[in-house]
Parts: structure tokens; C-alpha cells; sequence
């Protein structure tokens, strides 16, 4: 049979665990709570980026040549058109809104 001291213990027991319970399941929620998960990824993906920025410039700085032959590859690639036009390689299609009249027909 049990004993009055053997259920009081049982009692003090569980509510020592029931208390270790409490206590992780706080810590998880503090852990896990939304807005200090965006925190730290925002955080985490600034540093990358930081990271990032200053390998690029450590790079740039090691090949200057490289870089500026890249930006104006990137420069005439988005100017290709009217580059094109003004070497006169691209013809430029009649306007809709110009007269049939008007347009040079070949």
C-alpha cells in the first residue's frame, strides 16, 4: 500500500516536473516567437550580403580590368538598339502613326 509520505512525494515530484515543463515550453515560445525568427534572418542575410559586398570590391579592386571591360559589355548590351541605329546596322521600322504617303517604301 502507499503511504501519505509516498504520495506527497509523488505530488512533489510531479509538480517539479510539470514546473521543468513550463519552463522549456517558455523558452521555446521566446525561442520561437515570429518576430525574432524575422529578426535573425534578417540579420543572417545582411551579414551575407555585407560578406558578399566586400568580396566583391576586394575582387574589383584586384582586377580593374576586368570590371570595367564587364560594365561596358553590360552598357552596350542595354544600349544595343540604339547603338545599332546609330551606326546605321538597324534599320528603324516605319511608324505606325506616319502617313503611308510619307513612308519611304524600298
Amino acid at each position: 500500500m502507499t503511504t501519505p509520505a509516498d504520495v506527497v512525494a509523488a505530488e512533489a515530484r510531479a509538480t517539479a516536473a510539470r514546473e521543468r515543463l513550463n519552463g522549456t515550453v517558455e523558452q521555446l515560445q521566446v525561442q520561437l516567437a515570429p518576430k525574432k525568427l524575422a529578426r535573425e534572418a534578417v540579420d543572417s542575410a545582411t551579414e551575407g550580403a555585407q560578406s558578399m559586398a566586400r568580396a566583391s570590391i576586394k575582387t574589383a579592386m584586384r582586377n580593374p580590368s576586368i570590371v570595367t571591360g564587364g560594365a561596358a559589355l553590360f552598357i552596350v548590351l542595354l544600349c544595343r538598339k540604339p547603338l545599332g541605329r546609330a551606326l546605321g546596322l538597324i534599320k528603324r521600322p516605319p511608324s505606325a502613326a506616319q502617313p503611308a504617303h510619307l513612308r519611304h517604301v524600298r
